[in-house]
């Protein structure tokens, strides 16, 4: 199948978060037929990482089958192939089928594919494919980064708080408390909490990504709830005594997700670059050393003009087959 022939028929194959296992069976047939010995690892019920090898895999190509909401079909043009994953990531895990599909045709072996659910909230198919020695060397994960070789990627420390106040009536507010009202104060003095800055990862950002609360506009609210993320660039302890420092005793508060900023190899022949947004190689550190390297940008990943352009797909594959040889190479000397 042609890499832009099999680029649509992922995209047009709905996977978002928590609803992916028609992809996985998708790419278990497709790769059945090229030959490789391919597997399912079950995550939780109706969902399975996907492991396709040739031989006993020292470098591993990977990336994830989950996309964001709201699932969008596939079209093209004569310069880009557009719909929700184009670029994040199914049109990058075309381009690692393709690049295995030749390195399997010049007789190389020894390698293989991964494809997990769950990067877009929990990571939870790479926690499981990390309770798993492979025994593999190298871990090529595909994100978006312009093909460029990523030298460092940032972590995630995210925090849920909510605010209790009394419900009354909004013409006698004195007789209640408002949640709302505590909480943008509280938030306030997030967006006030000096950030870390790195000097190859530059500096950390804070994002209130969900707010809610209230009842309606005659009531005064009794809870309101903000989701933060913080994309941070080395260790959170600081961070976490400071965050704490400002909500202890004004809510309730839990810290539900924390990946580590991570720093990685540059290799010669390879643009290089840092990238802002966390993956799934955090979670996968029985796999190998790690690279993080795939076609598209990371500034229309998410949206509603999401698209990756033919030429940089072709050009992936020419990357990952690049790399593997160079890793291969590597082992040997």
């Amino acid at each position: 199948m042609h890499l832009f022939e099999l680029t649509r028929r992922l995209v047009d194959t709905e996977s978002v978060t928590g609803n992916e296992q028609a992809c996985a069976e998708m790419l278990c047939d497709h790769l059945k037929g090229l030959l490789f010995h391919v597997e399912q690892q079950a995550v939780s019920p109706g969902r399975a990482n996907v492991f396709a090898t040739r031989g006993a895999p020292e470098i591993v190509l990977s990336t994830h089958m989950d996309t964001v909401p709201p699932f969008v079909p596939s079209s093209e043009d004569d310069e880009y192939i557009y719909g929700r994953g184009s670029c994040d990531a199914k049109g990058i895990m075309a381009a690692q089928v393709t690049a295995a599909e030749r390195l399997a045709s010049e007789g190389v072996t020894d390698f293989g594919l991964l494809f997990l659910v769950g990067e877009e909230t929990l990571s939870d198919g790479a926690r499981v494919a990390n309770q798993s020695r492979m025994g593999t060397r190298y871990m090529i994960n595909g994100e978006p980064t312009d093909n460029k070789l990523a030298l460092g990627s940032k972590g995630i420390l995210r925090v849920v708080i909510c605010a209790r106040g009394r419900m009354a009536h909004s013409a006698y507010p004195h007789l209640g408390e408002s949640a709302i009202e505590k909480l943008l104060d509280i938030l306030a003095d997030l967006r006030r909490m000096p950030l870390p800055v790195d000097p190859v990862l530059g500096p950390s950002t804070l994002n209130i990504g969900l707010i809610s609360g209230g009842r309606a506009a005659n009531i005064v609210p009794d809870e309101a709830r903000a989701d933060v993320l913080i994309r941070t660039v080395n260790g959170t302890d600081g961070l976490r005594h400071n965050i704490r420092r400002i909500l202890d005793g004004r809510c309730e508060f839990e810290f539900i997700r924390e990946t580590p900023a991570l720093r990685m190899e540059k290799l010669e022949g390879f643009e290089a670059d840092v990238v802002a947004f966390t993956t799934d190689l955090p979670n996968l550190t029985n796999w190998g050393r790690p690279l993080l390297l795939g076609p598209g940008s990371i500034s229309v990943a998410h949206t509603d003009h999401e698209r990756v352009r033919k030429a940089d797909l072709a050009r992936a594959v020419e990357l990952y087959c690049q790399l593997v040889r160079q890793l291969k190479a590597r082992n040997s000397d």
